[in-house]
C-alpha cells in the first residue's frame, strides 16, 4: 500500500488532508485548521453532544445492487479524521447555506420555540435534530416526541428545558421543508471511493485501512503491535484523556466482510465492524425484550460510530450487550492467517481487561441462535439516570419453561465482577425446578455467593447484590406461570409517564406478597 492522501467532502466541497496525525480528532481539525468554530469541544469524550456534527457514507445496497448513502450524526471528538476518508462530513456552518443565507428550518424552530439560551451547546442540538430532519424528509414523515426525545439524549446540556426543545423539533416541518440533494451527494461521495487501501503516514505515525478481510489478516500478523480501531468511541478517549500513544493503528472499518448481517441455519452472523446502531436494530429485530437496553445503550451519535465487536473485544465489566449475548447463547469467531475458530462469549475473558486473544487474531464475527419456542428472555441496565449513562450493573435471563419447570437457564451480569459472568450457582439452584417462589427463594441466596461486586463511584456493593436480587425477583415476576406480571407493570419508569394513563400510578405489585423488596 503506497501512502496516500485522505479525501473527504466538507460541507460540500472535496478536501485532501495530508499534514495531520492520525490519532487527530476531526473535532480538533475543524476547529483549529478549518475555522469551523461552530462544533464546540465540552467534554472531549462522546458525553455532552457539543461536537454533534453528521457524518455521510455509501453502503453496500445488495437488494438494489448499488450504493447506498447514508447519513447518521456522531460526535466529533471521537472520530479521527482519516477514519472519514471518502465519506462527507456536514457542520452546523452548512446549514445556513444550504438555506441560501437564512436560517435552516431546523434553526428557526429554535429560535422560534426559543431552544437557546448561552448557546454553546445549541450547534449540537441544531445537528442531531438535523439528521432527524433529513430522515424524516426521505420518508415523508414527521418526527414524534418520542423520536426526537430519542434523538437528543446524546446532547446533555438542558438551560432551557426539555419542553423548548423537543418542541422546536416537532415544528421545524412547518416551515417549508428543505431536502438535502442525495443524489447529488451521493454521485460526489461515488467520485471519492478508492480502489486500493489507505495507508497514511504523518511523521513517525501510521494509519493503515485493508479493504478486505484476508488483508486485515495478513497485516494483523505483521503488526500485532498496531491498535485495533473500529467506531473509536473508546480508543478516541484514550488519545484525548489518556494522551495514549497509538500507532500504528489498523482500521476495521474499510473491511467489507465485517459490516455484513446474516441469517443462517438458526444463527444471527453480525460482522464486528456493525455499528451498534445496526447491530441492536437487528438483534430487537429478533429479541424484541432488547428495545429498552438498545435505547439506553450510550446515545444515538455512539451507537452511530461504536461497533458490537468494539463493545465485546474491549472487555469491559460493565459493556451493555456482554450480558444478554452471553444469557443467549452466543458465540464468537476469532480469525488468524492460521484459521478461524470459535468461542462461546463467556469463555472470551479470562480476567478483568484480559480475553483469550491471540496477538495474530480478529473478532470477526457474533454469532447469536434466533430465539426458539417458549424461551422466556429479559435484560435490564441499572444506572444512575436513565439514558446515556454508564452502567452500574446489567443483568440478563434466559429459561424455557416446560409445565412450569424451568430448563436450561442461562444468567449472566455485568458490573459484578472483574468480567462479564454467568451465574452458575444461580443457575443450577433452578435448573429443572418448578418456577415458584419458593425456587425463586433458593435463587436469591444462590445469587449472593455468585459474585462478590466491589463498591466504586457508580455503585456500592451492597447496592450492586441488592440490584441484581431485584432483577432477579423482577423476571420471576413477569415469567412465573402464576399471573405473571406484564413489563409494563414491573417497569418503574411508567409509573411516571403522562401519556401511559392513570392506571400506571397504580403499584402492580400491591396485591403481591412476593413483591416486598
Amino acid at each position: 500500500m503506497d501512502s496516500q492522501t485522505i479525501r473527504i467532502l466538507l460541507n460540500g466541497e472535496p478536501v485532501d488532508i495530508a499534514d495531520v496525525a492520525p490519532t487527530t480528532s476531526l473535532l480538533a481539525w475543524l476547529r483549529v485548521t478549518c475555522g469551523l468554530t461552530g462544533t464546540k469541544e465540552g467534554c472531549n469524550e462522546g458525553d455532552c453532544g457539543a461536537c454533534t456534527v453528521v457524518i455521510g457514507e455509501l453502503r453496500d445496497d445488495r437488494t438494489h445492487g448499488a450504493a447506498r448513502l447514508h447519513l447518521a450524526a456522531i460526535n466529533a471528538c471521537l472520530r479521527f479524521v482519516p477514519t472519514l476518508d471518502g465519506k462527507a462530513v456536514f457542520t452546523v456552518e452548512y446549514l445556513r447555506r444550504q438555506a441560501g443565507g437564512a436560517l435552516h428550518p431546523v434553526q428557526q424552530a429554535l429560535v422560534d420555540c426559543h431552544g437557546s439560551q448561552c448557546g454553546f451547546c445549541t450547534p449540537g442540538f441544531v445537528m442531531s435534530l438535523w439528521d432527524v430532519y433529513n430522515a424524516c424528509a426521505a420518508d415523508g414523515a414527521r418526527p414524534s416526541a418520542d423520536r426526537i426525545r430519542s434523538a437528543l439524549t446524546g446532547n446533555l446540556c438542558r438551560c432551557t428545558g426539555y419542553r423548548p426543545i423537543i418542541e422546536a423539533g416537532e415544528r421545524m416541518f412547518e416551515h417549508p421543508t428543505l431536502m438535502l440533494d442525495r443524489d447529488a451527494l451521493r454521485r460526489q461521495l461515488l467520485a471519492l471511493q478508492r480502489t486500493t487501501s489507505l495507508d497514511y503516514t504523518h511523521a513517525s505515525a501510521r494509519f493503515l485501512a485493508p479493504r478486505t478481510l484476508a488483508e486485515l489478516l495478513e497485516l494483523r500478523e505483521r503488526h500485532p503491535e498496531a491498535t485495533l480501531l473500529a467506531g473509536g468511541t473508546d480508543v478516541g478517549v484514550w488519545v484525548n484523556k489518556r494522551l495514549s500513544a497509538v500507532s500504528p493503528l489498523l482500521y476495521v472499518g474499510e473491511v467489507a466482510e465485517l459490516h455484513r448481517i446474516q441469517e443462517g441455519d438458526g444463527v444471527l452472523h453480525i460482522g464486528a465492524a456493525v455499528n451498534l446502531s445496526d447491530a441492536f436494530a437487528a438483534l430487537a429485530a429478533r429479541y424484541p425484550e432488547l428495545g429498552e437496553l438498545w435505547e439506553r445503550f450510550a446515545s444515538p451519535p455512539v451507537r452511530n460510530a461504536g461497533t458490537l465487536g468494539g463493545n465485546i473485544a474491549n472487555g469491559s465489566p460493565i459493556g451493555d450487550a456482554m450480558p444478554a449475548l452471553i444469557a443467549l447463547r452466543s458465540r464468537i469467531v476469532l480469525a488468524s492467517l492460521r484459521g478461524a475458530r470459535r468461542l462461546a462469549l463467556e469463555d472470551f475473558y479470562l480476567g478483568y481487561l484480559r480475553k483469550d486473544l491471540a496477538a495474530d487474531e480478529i473478532l470477526t464475527t457474533i454469532e447469536v441462535p434466533l430465539p426458539g419456542e417458549g424461551l422466556q428472555f429479559r435484560t435490564w441496565k441499572l444506572s444512575k439516570r436513565f439514558d446515556s449513562d454508564i452502567s452500574a450493573l446489567c443483568g440478563a435471563f434466559a429459561l424455557r419453561l416446560e409445565h412450569g419447570v424451568v430448563r436450561t437457564p442461562r444468567i449472566a451480569f455485568g458490573g459484578m465482577a472483574a468480567t462479564p459472568r454467568r451465574a452458575t450457582r444461580t443457575e443450577a439452584a433452578i435448573d429443572g425446578q418448578p418456577w415458584t417462589e419458593a425456587t425463586l427463594a433458593r435463587a436469591l441466596q444462590a445469587l449472593a455467593q455468585d459474585f462478590q461486586p466491589i463498591t466504586d463511584l457508580r455503585a456500592s456493593a451492597g447496592y450492586r447484590h441488592r440490584g441484581a436480587a431485584g432483577l432477579l425477583r423482577r423476571f420471576h415476576l413477569e415469567t412465573r406461570a402464576d399471573a405473571p406480571l406484564t413489563p409494563a407493570q414491573t417497569r418503574v419508569f411508567h409509573a411516571f409517564d403522562p401519556a401511559a394513563g392513570a392506571q400506571a400510578v397504580a403499584d402492580p405489585c400491591a396485591d403481591d406478597p412476593s413483591a416486598d423488596t
